[in-house]
């Protein structure tokens, strides 16, 4: 396991997805008020960017601009067709005021 440092929890606006390279993984990551979401930025149904898409606060869901696939945020999990398959999600804490993502 790897941990790595993404910033703080201001570097992310609450409600919006961000996309972040961390060594050679391309994750999305999102804050929903104090609780912050990383998932792997790709779209499990077709290869397109997370990050793109739109933010549910309300039932910590993103989705995919392309086909409108929706996935939790606190698994990853498809909660809609056309996806079927999750996208990986990892585990963040926080350090030092830090937050910190272990990667496989």
């Amino acid at each position: 396991m790897t941990i790595c440092d993404i910033g703080v929890l201001d570097d992310y606006v609450s409600g919006a997805a961000c996309q972040v390279k961390v060594l050679d993984r391309v994750l999305v990551v999102v804050r929903i008020e104090d609780d912050v979401y990383i998932l792997d930025d790709r779209c499990s149904h077709e290869d397109f960017s997370l990050a793109e898409g739109e933010v549910n606060a309300e039932t910590c869901e993103i989705e995919c601009a392309r086909h409108g696939a929706m996935f939790r945020l606190s698994d990853g999990a498809p909660t809609s067709f056309p996806a079927t398959r999750p996208v990986a999600h990892y585990e963040v804490r926080t350090n030092d005021g830090r937050l910190e993502v272990s990667l496989p």
